[in-house]
């Protein structure tokens, strides 16, 4: 009866108990999968505890890098979605009065683009994330470039011949001195002039045409008597006709030219000190061009005098542009004959001032028109010339040395930045590392007030660990986005840091945020978009692996890294407003957000490489508030403000800015 009454009361039971049934059944099921799941788990944490606990952990970072909450306090990075053809081996990048990005690779440190004169240069659009091949006459791998008056880019120097390394040498060569005795015509030699030893009658050849000018008559500036001819001098890189050591000199000859007539041979000859197979540096060229953003090509101008390669290019208050350092045509260090180019004829000339630096010296222009070198730089040249920080008069050549800088043998591969507001003129050094491929690199930020009384350096916030090529974009909140690195040469031993940090240079403190996901190292920099993200690029280490056995190959992903203001919500806007604004004048813009802002500030656009950037500056504006919109000042100062294009940056009382409105200043 029990049992009956049972069995009628389940048949008759309605849609709702049989759905909670189900659940019960559907729960038991789950709660029996689960102890079986998780009697398989501990299994295998017990067979593979390490690779479980690293996918769990993985899982989770993942999860919690994406959350809200994460990105508003750490912000967040991205990969930039680059289509296969036009991922390349970036080493140089400037953003651009249209608003885009141009990443310049040239042979991109690889011998068979070079072999094959295969040189690339692409544009980015960040609003559209449209790709652009341009077309790149000349092999500009570690040129040097800045911003111009007019928008345009200048870029000047790149490669002539990749360096060779002891062992790989195998024909015999070095620089030769060709001297004309003749005053009364130059001399040019072709490539392929051959130059044979009036003592070892050994033969080596030209790589390339030369022009040695006309000697030059010298006189008594008494009595203006003849005294002598001064030898015209020219520079050749030359090779021996045959490989081997038996073609090796070991000491100084002179030498025959081949191809000249009778009066030739007697006027011009070469000298050269040994010619043997030891290393040979990268050799550079002279080519200069402007990209034109609009016509968005590449302009030729007027060569520099010099070959360089790993110049710096610095603009002056006048607007021109200075030229310093690097390799020659043979591979020499520049021995400090700086050049101008100005933007208006489109020409070089020597400045007439001699001093050298070290490769990719970081030079900034300061509010009097003079240069301040924070002793960063990029490797060639010697340990001990060039390397010392200083303020540098270029009209007069006076250099002022700044003391109290902390690890100084620890400055190349660092990065230095002009620290917002521009008007005060403080820099901060940023790691770096010993010379050439030392082990050393050190964590410390160092910090000099130019406008002190008696200027000198001070040590920071330090990084965690010692950080060679950390690159450093300043933000339009005026914090420090410090990002990648390496502890050790280009990444060896597996060294790269994996860290990002947010400087604020008030409370001279770093703040941890959000990690990248890719290590960059040498050949690497960054850039402030106009949208307020930052773009960091390139990264070229030396092995692969943390053993040192595999050969490295370099980065061609692009990570954007978007900082924890852009996850506030709404941010202010500026709807209109003139597009050019005179130094000392004032411009109107309209926002529905007056009453939230609270600065206003230009920034100059990067134009980066070997997280080399002097183009880098935020300057503060004067601002006036009204009802529906805000008025800005632009100072006066021509040295603090150079001509250009600008972004201006508008921020509200948490920092949050607006996306950069482009502003020309003539």
């Amino acid at each position: 009866m029990t049992s009956q009454s049972g069995r009628g009361a389940r048949r008759s039971a309605g849609p709702a108990s049989r759905r909670s049934g189900a659940r019960a059944r559907r729960s038991g099921l789950r709660t029996r999968r689960l102890a079986i799941g998780t009697v398989a788990v501990l299994a295998l944490a017990g067979a593979n505890g390490p690779w479980l606990y690293r996918f769990t952990t993985e899982r989770y970072h993942e999860y919690t890098i994406n959350t809200q909450s994460y990105k508003e306090a750490n912000g967040h990075w991205d990969f930039l979605d680059i289509p296969a053809e036009f991922r390349v081996n970036a080493v140089h990048a400037a953003l651009l009065h249209t608003g885009k990005v141009l990443l310049v690779a040239g042979s991109g440190n690889n011998q068979k683009n070079f072999d094959a004169q295969s040189f690339r240069s692409i544009l980015w659009d960040p609003k559209t994330n449209v790709f652009k091949d341009i077309d790149t006459p000349k092999d500009l791998f570690c040129a040097g470039h800045t911003q111009l008056p007019g928008g345009n880019l200048l870029i000047a120097g790149g490669t002539k011949r990749y360096e060779k390394l002891e062992g790989d040498v195998t024909k015999a060569g070095g620089l030769m001195i060709v001297r004309n005795e003749n005053p009364n015509k130059p001399i040019t030699l072709p490539a392929g002039t051959r130059f044979t030893g009036k003592e070892s009658g050994k033969t080596f050849i030209s790589q390339d045409p030369l022009l040695v000018e006309k000697a030059t008559k010298v006189f008594d500036k008494k009595t203006g008597e003849y005294l002598r001819n001064e030898a015209g001098v020219g520079r050749i890189y030359v090779e021996a006709a045959k490989s081997g050591r038996k073609y090796e000199t070991g000491t100084e000859d002179n030498y025959r030219v081949s191809g000249l007539s009778t009066v030739d041979t007697r006027n011009v000859y070469g000298i050269a000190q040994k010619l043997a197979l030891d290393k040979k540096d990268f050799q550079g060229i002279n080519d200069a061009f402007e990209f034109d953003p609009v016509a968005e090509k590449y302009i030729p101008v007027d060569p520099m005098d010099k070959a360089r390669w790993y110049p710096t290019l610095t603009t002056l208050k006048d607007g021109k542009v200075l030229a310093v350092s690097g390799l020659d045509e043979i591979g020499q260090i520049d021995p400090g004959k700086a050049e101008v180019y100005d933007p208006k004829t489109k020409t070089w000339e020597y400045s007439g001032v001699v001093r050298k630096f070290a490769t990719y010296p970081a030079l900034f222009l300061l509010n009097d028109g003079k240069l301040f070198y924070s002793g960063s730089n990029s490797g060639y040249g010697l340990q001990d010339e060039g390397r010392a920080p200083g303020v540098w008069d270029v009209r007069t050549n006076e250099y002022e040395e700044i003391p109290g800088l902390s690890d100084p043998d620890q400055m190349e591969t660092s990065a230095t930045v002009r620290l917002p507001p521009a008007q005060d003129e403080k820099f901060m050094v940023i790691g770096g590392g010993g010379v050439g491929e030392s082990e050393k690199a050190t964590p410390k930020s160092r910090l000099v007030d130019l406008q002190a009384e008696n200027p000198k350096f001070t040590d920071g916030a330090s990084l965690n660990e010692g950080t060679r090529y950390p690159s450093a974009s300043l933000l339009p909140d005026d914090s420090l986005l410090v990002a990648g690195g390496s502890s050790d040469y280009r990444g060896r031993g597996g060294s790269d840091v994996l860290e990002a940090r947010l400087y604020d240079a008030k409370k001279d403190s770093y703040q941890r945020v959000a990690d990248p996901a890719v290590g960059r190292n040498y050949h690497s920099g960054s850039v402030l978009l106009p949208d307020g993200r930052v773009m960091i690029f390139g990264s070229d280490p030396l092995y692969s692996n943390k053993i040192n056995t595999r050969p490295g190959t370099f980065e061609q992903r692009v990570e954007i890294y978007t900082p924890p203001y852009l996850y506030r919500g709404s941010r202010p806007e500026l709807t209109a407003g003139p597009k050019s604004i005179k130094r000392g004048g004032t411009g109107m813009f309209t926002t529905q957000h007056a009453s939230s802002i609270t600065s206003a500030k230009l920034m100059r656009p990067s134009a980066v490489t070997h997280v080399t950037d002097t183009d880098q500056r935020s300057i503060a504006l004067e601002l006036e508030k009204s009802a529906d919109g805000i008025t800005v000042t632009v100072p006066k100062n021509r040295a603090l403000v150079p001509s250009g294009w600008y972004m201006l940056f508008v921020t509200d009382a948490k920092g949050t800015p607006s996306e950069g409105t482009w502003v020309e200043i003539p």
